[in-house]
């Protein structure tokens, strides 16, 4: 699940990466990070696909029948 948290401390990584660099811990952190934060999204999505109901009407006929 995505929390707060979470992507409070995705982002403080971020930050640090980009102005200090990071430590081999704080990089193994960032990777899990990341990993729960897109399988969250990938549930997420998931989720919502499988919702989705497709309901097709049958065809209008127009014009000529044709032979």
């Amino acid at each position: 699940m995505i929390t707060p948290e979470l992507l409070t401390r995705i982002n403080e990584l971020a930050r640090k990466k980009k102005s200090e660099g990071l430590t081999a811990e704080e990089l193994a952190e960032q990777k899990e990070l990341y990993r729960i934060y897109l399988a969250a999204i990938r549930g997420q999505v998931t989720n919502l696909l499988e919702s989705i109901e497709f309901v097709d009407e049958p065809p209008k006929k127009h014009g000529r029948i044709k032979k």
